[in-house]
């Protein structure tokens, strides 16, 4: 652990801008409205002359209220019912915006005024389901029993959510576990029959949903409320108390579905909502073709610097340790535990660690790198034909002259197919940085994801997978220049 705060630290010394401070950044959950919510206060704080910084896509409330509470962000948009259940671990979970900002200023944390809305959690149910089975509310579900249910992930795993809606309404289904966005593609598709819902969602109209009757009013309110650190400038503050009590829940529902359904970006819709309010806003729009390019160059940042990190520390830890049989194996071993631990669970580890970011996106994606790297190398130095070290101890080379002019040349081939094996890796994994706010190509994908955008989907996905197959022609030629002709296989084997 020690060793990655070492890492760590380093990589924050050569990323960390002076300047980053004078900036607001403003962050969002990965669903549709909170990217929403977040750009309308992003553009408003820039009407109002303050220079902001988007972080948007996180990956679910524990990472924003990480990442506010360590000052990664600097504001985001929460709900009453999710800080005091989820959050606070408050049994009242309809605290009022006084007594969550009495139990928040311990932690330097207070939430502005209501934006006027409650987006409570809600089941759903296609229309025509709902009306050939004849039901209105949660309770009829009980009756029920074959009825495919998938719910957001983080919906199963909440006290606010399944644990407790299954004890309120004595159901006894085992649902399976789907991203939002997700979901609602799903139940358009007949793959299952009801999932969770947030009651302003645009996809309600759009996949033609029944919203549930809550019957025994389990679900508790949740007012959107912005979410800001205590030590946010006084004006900024001021600006945002501008939208207090300016969206209703038709009115949300609106916004939702001018994304969702009429296909406009965030940006637009924020914009619009603006001018419609009476703030001036600037017909500044963000090419698509510049954003893929900002996008790529980031995602090449994020893998070339893991990349280079993996081999400044991989390859030499590959030398020292080839020659000793228990000690190489330990090595691999401990690399290979590594690789074990899933992308996006050693993406959320890196959090309380690094906070956000880049940082631990790139020293998760270095560790990913070390296995493939450390295996080759000591694959192909051990390989080695233990004539050639015979003879070169004979001719009296030394240790250092075997390694340079014995070792090295044969190994490597095998040595550049492991680092462009940890390339590719690299690659595919930083696409789910975003999640963590690392930007790169997976920034569109999770935003795809949230709106159920193909086109969007395909603005990170196709430069992705253009990058991997550049790496690999790149480390053909790299082969052909660095290799020995006579080394160089021609055709791969059967």
């Amino acid at each position: 652990m020690l060793m990655f705060k070492y890492i760590a630290f380093f990589f924050f010394c050569c990323l960390y801008l002076s300047s980053a401070s004078a900036v607001i950044t403003v962050g969002s959950k990965n669903f549709n409205e909170s990217y929403l919510l977040g750009e309308i206060m992003a553009q408003l704080l820039e009407v109002e002359g303050f220079e902001v910084e988007r972080k948007f896509g996180l990956g679910g409330t524990l990472v924003c209220y990480e990442a506010l509470l360590n000052g990664e962000i600097d504001i985001y948009v929460e709900y009453t019912g999710t800080l005091a259940q989820v959050i606070l671990k408050e049994q009242n979970s309809i605290l009022g915006i006084s007594n969550l900002n009495r139990i928040l200023s311990e932690q330097e944390l207070r939430v502005l005024d209501s934006f006027g809305f409650n987006n409570t959690y809600a089941i759903a149910i296609k229309k025509e389901l709902a009306r050939r089975l004849n039901i209105q509310n949660i309770s009829q579900l009980a009756e029920q029993p074959n009825l495919r249910m998938a719910f957001s992930l983080e919906f199963l795993n909440r006290e606010d959510g399944w644990p407790g809606l299954m004890k309120t309404y004595n159901l006894f289904a085992k649902p399976k576990g789907i991203e939002h966005g997700l979901a609602y593609q799903a139940i358009h598709e007949d793959k299952i029959d009801v999932t969770d819902a947030y009651s302003t969602d645009g996809d309600l109209e759009r996949y033609q949903l029944t919203v549930l009757s809550d019957n025994h009013g389990y679900f508790p309110q949740y007012l959107a409320v912005p979410f800001v650190r205590i030590d946010l400038p006084d004006r900024a503050m001021k600006v945002l108390s501008q939208l207090k009590g300016v969206i209703d829940d038709e009115r949300m529902r609106d916004l939702n579905s001018q994304t969702v359904v009429d296909g406009r970006t965030f940006s637009e819709v924020a914009r619009t909502f603006l001018t419609e309010q009476g703030f001036n806003q600037s017909s500044k729009k963000n090419s698509v073709l510049w954003s893929v390019v900002d996008n790529t160059i980031i995602h090449l940042k994020l893998t070339f610097i893991a990349l280079l990190s993996g081999c400044v520390f991989g390859l030499p830890l590959a030398f020292i340790v080839f020659k000793s049989i228990i000690l190489a194996r330990v090595t691999v071993y401990c690399a290979g535990l590594l690789q074990t631990i899933p992308s996006i669970a050693l993406l959320a580890l890196m959090i309380p660690l690094f906070g956000i970011g880049e940082v631990p996106a790139i020293v998760a994606l270095f560790l990913y790198s070390i296995l493939p790297i450390l295996r080759n190398t000591i694959t192909a130095l051990v390989t080695i034909d233990p004539l050639l070290k015979r003879v070169a101890e004979a001719i009296g080379l030394t240790s250092v002259q075997q390694l340079r002019y014995i070792f090295l040349p044969m190994a490597l081939p095998t040595i550049l197919a492991g680092v462009k094996t940890a390339a590719i890796i690299s690659i595919g994994t930083a696409t789910l940085a975003a999640f963590i706010g690392a930007g790169g190509l997976g920034e569109p994908i999770v935003t795809g994801l949230a709106l159920n955008d193909t086109d969007l989907i395909l603005q990170g996905a196709i430069p992705a997978a253009g990058l991997a197959i550049f790496v690999e022609l790149f480390f053909e030629l790299l082969e052909k220049l660095l290799v020995k002709p006579h080394m160089l296989r021609n055709e791969l084997p059967a």
